[in-house]
């Protein structure tokens, strides 16, 4: 029997050049494969992607199993009172995709905040002169003098700070337990808010939080009622955060001035979504995306490299795995950073 099931192809890790520790014996299925059961059962290692839906709990229920290891830092594919039963460790790769995660929201905080990306359909009809009369009549802003607030100031939500603040955007976050590192909070001059504060003074809001009780549904219709008139929101965290019916209202009625959205409440998305089906004038001014913020080639060497260097630390090497999960016990509430973040 194997040593590691690894549930992502192997045509993921060739694609950037890596290559998964020689000395294992590894197997690669898709989740729903029919063996995938019987080959967890006896292996020592499951290897899993971040995103995707969740597996099932039985699973990993009565098996040799001591590590689970994600290639990302999402953690919501398991549930972690199962793995914390079962005595086996479960470890994630918090941080690899934060550069790509920051060139995710400055670029579409620019083209929203620019009106770039509404360009393209009015110069494709012929209205070059009328359609570039009103972007200039529109005295459109770059990110310099706009406040963005970050809601969630874990790993991700920093390394978007400090993109945006290199920028010239004022740095405003909510947080109730922000980075240690107070220093690199004073270098961007990041103010701390309520979240009530942060959406009535941000130009731009940008979500860095997991999916958990206390933030589904977070940005439900009275808080998107509660940004800043024209204000933009950015969704690079995950689905179940935003009410969607809500945002597609808002940017309906104008009163949200743009959007990027990565993520959705169900993956893949139903074609009657409601962000799907606003008009033509309205979607000139919303950004989606197939929950790729955070996937780059330098990203993906990165979260890869280190999820099979961890494999091998724990099944050759005989070490404890690096960035292991601390479970989280029942009574406990987790902190809506973004600590869990894809």
């Amino acid at each position: 029997m194997p040593d590691v099931v690894c549930l992502r192809p192997r045509a993921d890790f060739d694609a950037v050049g890596v290559t998964p520790t020689e000395g294992l014996d590894i197997v690669y299925r898709a989740p729903l494969d029919a063996d995938v059961g019987d080959l967890l059962a006896t292996a020592r290692a499951v290897v899993i992607p971040a995103v995707g839906p969740a597996l099932a709990a039985e699973l990993f229920r009565g098996t040799t199993l001591q590590l689970v290891q994600i290639t990302g830092a999402g953690l919501d594919r398991v549930d972690q009172s199962v793995l914390a039963a079962e005595g086996i460790a479960l470890a994630n790769v918090p941080g690899g995709s934060n550069t790509a995660l920051a060139e995710y929201v400055t670029t579409n905080a620019l083209a929203l905040s620019r009106g770039f990306f509404g360009a393209s359909g009015p110069l494709r009809d012929g209205d070059y002169i009328t359609h570039r009369a009103a972007m200039v009549a529109a005295s459109l802003r770059g990110l310099g003098g706009l406040t963005v607030g970050l809601v969630g100031l874990g790993t991700i939500g920093l390394a978007v700070a400090e993109r945006c603040h290199a920028m010239g955007a004022r740095i405003a976050y909510h947080d109730p337990q922000p980075p240690r590192d107070n220093a690199g909070l004073d270098r961007i001059n990041a103010q701390p808010l309520s979240l009530d504060a942060l959406l009535t003074t941000s130009d731009i809001v940008s979500l860095h939080l997991p999916l958990i009780d206390s933030t589904r549904n977070l940005m439900d219709r009275d808080r998107l009622a509660q940004m800043k008139p024209g204000a933009i929101l950015i969704n690079a965290a995950r689905g179940g955060i935003v009410d969607e019916d809500a945002l597609a209202d808002g940017l309906r009625e104008g009163r949200i001035g743009g959007a990027a959205v990565d993520v959705y409440e169900s993956e893949p998305p139903p074609a009657d979504n409601p962000l799907f089906t606003l008009d033509a004038a309205t979607s000139a001014r919303l950004i989606l995306t197939p929950h790729i913020a955070g996937v780059s080639r330098q990203a993906s060497q990165n979260l890869f490299v280190q999820a099979w260097e961890n494999v091998t630390r724990v099944l050759i090497d005989d070490l404890p795995p690096r960035n292991a999960v601390r479970f989280i016990e029942p009574e406990e509430t987790a902190s809506p950073g973004d600590r869990g973040q894809p």
